[in-house]
């Protein structure tokens, strides 16, 4: 597994040893920056890499200019494992934190159920959500609720229904997996921020 664009291209990333852990392979990986990359949203992006396993699809982001990546795994291995890949990448900080003045990107290794640091972190939005789930994973509805971001790729074996505050952009099928693209049309669940139907 390696970078396959930017500033680490060509590094070679280490696949934590987590049980059942599907690392995005470098074909999908590099199919999924291509879309993101003509929608011109990477560059600068506020990232969440959901499910992080490895770190190879936030990784990426920061490679392509991302400002931030937040990486939320429940498992202390593959938080391990992507301190790990941020130092291989040349891309790592003091306990995995960037700050370069305000001129690089910082990133952030969170170890927590992604359901329950969405719900913590109301109206933290983000620009662009990679979420790259176990297959077997069931709350898609739940997540997509909570989750606020304007853009983001939901990889699955099988369709999702996405719910009405999302439009699906694009579907494309990698052999077993399904990538599916969606554009925020309205507030998470967890937004406290006002709507029209608020009261101020």
């Amino acid at each position: 597994m390696r970078v396959i664009g930017g500033s680490a291209r060509r590094r070679q990333l280490k696949t934590p040893a987590v049980p059942g852990l599907r690392p995005t392979s470098d074909r999908v990986r590099e199919a999924v920056f291509d879309i993101l990359g003509s929608l011109g949203v990477v560059e600068s992006a506020t990232v969440l890499d959901a499910f992080a396993g490895s770190g190879a699809l936030g990784i990426e982001a920061i490679s392509r200019g991302a400002a931030s990546v937040t990486f939320v795994d429940i498992d202390r291995r593959a938080i391990a494992g992507i301190r790990e890949n941020l130092a291989a990448t040349g891309l790592d900080g003091p306990h995995g934190t960037i700050e370069r003045g305000g001129d690089g990107p910082t990133t952030r290794l969170v170890r927590a159920d992604l359901l329950e640091y969405l719900a913590r972190v109301p109206g933290t939005r983000f620009g662009v959500a990679l979420v790259d789930p176990p297959y077997p994973f069931g709350d898609w509805a739940v997540l997509l609720e909570l989750l606020d971001a304007e853009v983001a790729v939901l990889e699955s074996a099988r369709p999702i229904d996405v719910p009405p505050r999302f439009t699906v952009r694009r579907e494309y099928r990698y052999g077993g997996t399904l990538i599916t693209l969606v554009e925020a049309t309205g507030p998470s669940s967890a937004d406290p921020r006002p709507t029209d139907k608020d009261p101020v």
